[in-house]
């Protein structure tokens, strides 16, 4: 993994809103990156995740919109941002990990973003990815 920038965001207790925290940052982080004109892909754990990432880029913040599409759906190409629970099938600059491990295709991202959660549990998880983007 030559050159590529692993940053590990810590989030804090759930909020009211019933929103997974790790779900609203990988918006917030999407529309970022959008604004700069990068390329994201957005790989999350399961199918039905991907489609609360879709709806969810819609309205986390009503003065931003982030062109996107799940995978397979939209020009060919794919918008700027994409979103699946499938291997990507574009090449982008930016990796938005919502997955409990490391996929195995990261090293093509120049960038990744990553996710540590308030529960012990999970926690454990992002030590262990945290382990495995070293070793890469």
């Amino acid at each position: 993994m030559m050159n590529t920038r692993v940053m590990f965001y810590q989030l804090e207790a759930q909020d009211k809103h019933n929103i997974p925290l790790d779900n609203l940052h990988a918006c917030f982080q999407a529309a970022h990156f959008y604004r700069q004109k990068q390329r994201v892909f957005i790989f999350t754990e399961s199918q039905e995740q991907a489609h609360q990432i879709d709806e969810l880029l819609w309205s986390f913040d009503p003065d931003s919109f982030v062109p996107h599409n799940l995978i397979g759906e939209g020009p060919k190409q794919g918008a700027a941002v994409e979103i699946s629970w499938q291997a990507p099938t574009n090449r982008r600059p930016i990796l938005i990990n919502l997955a409990s491990t490391v996929p195995n295709f990261a090293q093509q991202y120049s960038n990744i973003i990553d996710f540590v959660p308030n529960d012990e549990a999970l926690k454990e998880l992002a030590r262990a990815r945290f382990k495995h983007y070293r070793q890469l």
